[in-house]
């Protein structure tokens, strides 16, 4: 094992982990690799994270976290929340095409252990719905939508919109015709919104 002068951090880990996931995939990665792309032993890798899983969880959520990070902004933004609406849309499927098409190994290990972390996806799709109902608040707020209850709202725009965010259906973010696709579901919800 290579010697290391950096301190080992949680992040260092992960970072590390992400590597290690892209290399292998999800059913050949282990804590060990991971522990000997860091040079350290893998009892020191278990001294931050107790289980294998709990890494996988935390990596996981860390690559989750990008997204809403992304996102956050746009919905804090003080601005139309019409427009911020189709952008917060076109973002989170800008980021999930990006994710998919930019490394195509890792978006399919992440694939699978969204799959095993059902808490850091269900915490994701909170934080993502909550964003929504943030945006369409201020709509109702400004008069700009008509909707009664923005929380309920939001799960339904989320809901309406997986095909372009839903890593289920990946293959098709490729295909020709899904940008015009995209545009009229959104056009859609926004009348809907404005009824």
């Amino acid at each position: 094992m290579a010697p290391t002068s950096e301190i080992l951090t949680a992040e260092r880990i992960l970072e590390a982990t992400e590597e290690v996931l892209r290399r292998h995939g999800p059913a050949k990665a282990t804590v060990v690799d991971v522990a000997r792309a860091l040079g350290v032993s893998h009892g020191s890798v278990y001294r931050h994270f107790r289980t294998k899983a709990a890494l996988r969880e935390a990596v996981t959520k860390r690559w989750l976290d990008r997204t809403s990070g992304e996102l956050s902004g746009i919905a804090a933004a003080d601005r139309d929340p019409e427009a911020r609406l189709r952008d917060w849309l076109a973002a989170l499927f800008a980021a999930k095409r990006r994710k998919a098409g930019d490394d195509p190994e890792l978006f399919a290990t992440y694939t699978v252990l969204t799959g095993e972390n059902g808490t850091a996806v269900s915490e994701h799709i909170a934080d993502l719905t909550a964003q929504l109902a943030r945006v369409i608040r201020a709509g109702m707020e400004s008069g700009s939508f008509t909707a009664p209850d923005p929380e309920a709202t939001a799960r339904a725009v989320f809901q309406a919109t997986a095909r372009f965010h839903d890593p289920g259906y990946a293959r098709e973010w490729r295909e020709e015709g899904v940008e015009a696709d995209f545009e009229a579901v959104v056009d859609l919800l926004v009348r809907g919104l404005r009824a």
